[in-house]
């Protein structure tokens, strides 16, 4: 019987390790299935251009994975049981239940509301394609002159104010900063982001956490009030607790503690990549999430997979952050070189050759995602021994 591999989630971790492991291993021994809620691939880096209004293209996960032999399930994840080692799902066909040999789990995140009264009920958010399509009809409502307040000062924050404010530049645009706006910029960097801030008329909070939101504010710490028309919160990601309830050892964040090769700490046959896994960096920090992180995750988790399998040598990717691509509209961008300690160096790149460079990151990442296999070479690993489901617990 086939070794059966399961993938949960298709975003950038998910699909690329679908493919890798599709183009890399046997289908005389394997079977790889993908389970993801939606039909399409999903660009999460560019959400925010979708919510202002412009058209973005999503390919099918049924075309990116045709002729490869990936299995397609679209279905929601509703439980995961690693003990019997099986996945509890629910679809357009019913609820069913899917046995694995390994999984990798790799369901992404979604938006953290940190506990913030009414943000649930009336703030918006570009973590997903349903969540920036209801933005992009409330933005498409708004009038000349409405206010978007955008809540957080990370790299999202940042992205979407400033491309609603170069796109929408009737409206005007809010950006509310827990801590000093880019902070962890060089110097340099720092001056170019205010100055695109300055050339795109959004107005700044800086030192401003929310505690509340309300249908036509938000209410700051000092009790200070800020006018919204649309609230757009940016304030940090968070997991879905089906890791945690499942008995998979997580971290205080809910992610799933792996070891150096993505693998689960308490379920040898659970690996984990992207925003989900609890990963440490080289630089002995856990890695942040991001897409950057999805990148690293996968490669290690797949290789990991590939090599006990088919009885290689584990290998070891590299997990060290070089630099942020932070976009500022479409013609802007700002591209900070980071040390080992992710701290800044003092080299930066701005403007539109940041944005080029920005475009060209997007691009690359969507094409390796639309060609999952890179051609399907002729010659594919085989397992070491016949699948043993028994045995693979066990394996070291």
């Amino acid at each position: 019987m086939k070794h059966r591999i399961v993938v949960l989630g298709a975003g950038y971790a998910g699909a690329f390790a679908a493919g890798n492991l599709a183009r890399r291993l046997s289908p005389a021994d394997t079977e790889i299935t993908v389970v993801n809620a939606v039909l399409d691939f999903v660009e999460r880096m560019r959400l925010h251009q979708l919510a202002i209004g412009q058209d973005l293209a999503f390919r099918g996960l049924a075309d990116v994975f045709a002729g490869t032999g990936v299995r397609l399930r679209l279905a929601r994840v509703t439980g995961l049981d690693p003990e019997r080692r099986t996945v509890a799902v629910t679809g357009e066909d019913g609820d069913g239940v899917l046995a694995y040999d390994t999984l990798l789990y790799a369901l992404g995140s979604s938006v953290a509301h940190h506990g913030v009264p009414g943000v649930a009920e009336y703030a918006f958010d570009v973590t997903g394609r349903s969540s920036a399509l209801r933005l992009r009809e409330r933005l498409a409502g708004l009038r000349e002159g409405g206010t978007v307040l955008v809540v957080g000062e990370g790299l999202t924050g940042i992205e979407t104010a400033t491309e609603f404010a170069e796109s929408r530049p009737d409206l005007s645009v809010v950006l509310a900063a827990r801590d000093e706006l880019g902070a962890w910029l060089s110097p340099k960097a720092r001056r170019h982001l205010r100055q695109a801030f300055d050339r795109l008329g959004i107005t700044i909070h800086e030192h401003t956490g929310i505690e509340a939101v309300e249908p036509t504010r938000a209410i700051a710490a000092d009790g200070t009030s800020i006018p919204a028309d649309v609230t757009v919160w940016s304030a940090g990601f968070a997991v879905h607790p089906i890791a945690a309830a499942s008995g998979l050892e997580v971290a205080e964040t809910s992610q799933i503690v792996v070891d150096r090769t993505m693998r689960s700490v308490s379920h040898p046959d659970v690996y984990a990549a992207g925003d989900c896994a609890y990963a440490i960096g080289e630089n002995g920090r856990p890695l942040p999430m991001s897409c950057a992180s999805a990148g690293y995750t996968n490669m290690q988790a797949t290789a990991a997979i590939i090599a006990r399998l088919t009885g290689c040598e584990v290998p070891t990717t590299g997990l060290k952050y070089h630099g942020n691509h932070i976009s500022l509209g479409r013609r802007d961008a700002i591209f900070q070189m980071v040390d080992g300690d992710v701290r800044s160096k003092s080299w930066y790149l701005g403007g539109r050759t940041a944005a080029w460079l920005k475009s060209g990151v997007l691009k690359g990442a969507g094409w390796s995602i639309v060609h999952p296999t890179f051609g399907m070479p002729k010659r594919k690993r085989r397992l070491a021994t016949a699948p043993d489901r028994a045995g693979i617990r066990a394996a070291a």
